[in-house]
């Protein structure tokens, strides 16, 4: 099916795809670091509650854990019921376990996806992503012939580097920090991730690597990647705020 075939159809449904097979080394945690404890609870709880506060939108919800994965039934034990579907299925690499969970959304019966419909895919690790977000991506995508991305235009100067010192300054009036959720056909994303491989790090790069442009859409600096010890004390900070 080609991307201008799969805009004829009006009745595609929305699932959501939410990787969450990574360990996050880089993050310093005992245990991995989707399950270390943000504002009380674990980090993905708070991820999978943002589209659950929307769960009238989509068809599915589905979460692919790695399956070594011993934690996430004692996180959510009420899962893999109703509309939240869970899938033991996480690959080597990123890429790979959207693969694997996209594949699987297609298989399922009854109630399986369609190549025309469309996904979400979100990091489990951007646990400060809000309904209003994840809703503006969908209304600025749902018609677009490509799909598209949350992204925030770059806000600091950017430089290149050389043995350790500075070798240019970038122009950054045309870059963005690319983020989740990123909304593609199924189909389309399917056959861009088996194109690209696994060295991609994003959904948005095998659809740049097929020929494609995805629509930037403006997110929020709030919406980041929880990828550091210290990114820990900065989501905890902005949630606190958010219950004030």
């Amino acid at each position: 099916m080609t991307t201008s075939d799969a805009n004829t159809r009006s009745d595609a449904r929305f699932f959501v795809l939410i990787p969450c097979a990574g360990q996050g080394s880089r993050a310093g945690t005992a245990k991995a670091k989707q399950y270390h404890l943000i504002d009380g609870l674990p980090m993905v709880r708070h991820t999978v509650e943002a589209f659950r506060a929307l769960a009238d939108t989509f068809a599915a919800v589905w979460v692919v854990i790695s399956p070594s994965d011993g934690d996430f039934l004692d996180v959510f034990p009420e899962f893999n019921r109703g509309n939240e579907v869970l899938l033991v299925g996480g690959g080597a690499t990123r890429a790979a376990t959207v693969l694997n969970g996209l594949k699987a959304m297609l298989e399922q019966q009854p109630g399986g996806a369609d190549l025309n419909d469309w996904v979400l895919v979100h990091d489990a690790a951007r646990c400060l992503v809000t309904p209003e977000q994840v809703r503006a991506l969908i209304n600025e995508c749902r018609n677009d012939a490509v799909g598209g991305l949350l992204a925030q235009k770059l806000p600091d100067t950017l430089k290149t580097e050389r043995d350790g010192r500075v070798a240019s300054t970038v122009d950054r009036s045309d870059k963005w920090l690319a983020q989740t959720p990123q909304m593609f056909r199924i189909g389309a994303l399917i056959d861009a991730l088996q194109q690209a491989g696994d060295a991609v790090t994003d959904e948005s790069s095998a659809m740049e690597a097929a020929g494609l442009s995805p629509r930037l859409v403006n997110g929020s600096a709030q919406n980041f990647k929880v990828t550091y010890p210290e990114d820990f004390a900065l989501a905890e900070a902005i949630f606190e705020r958010r219950r004030k």
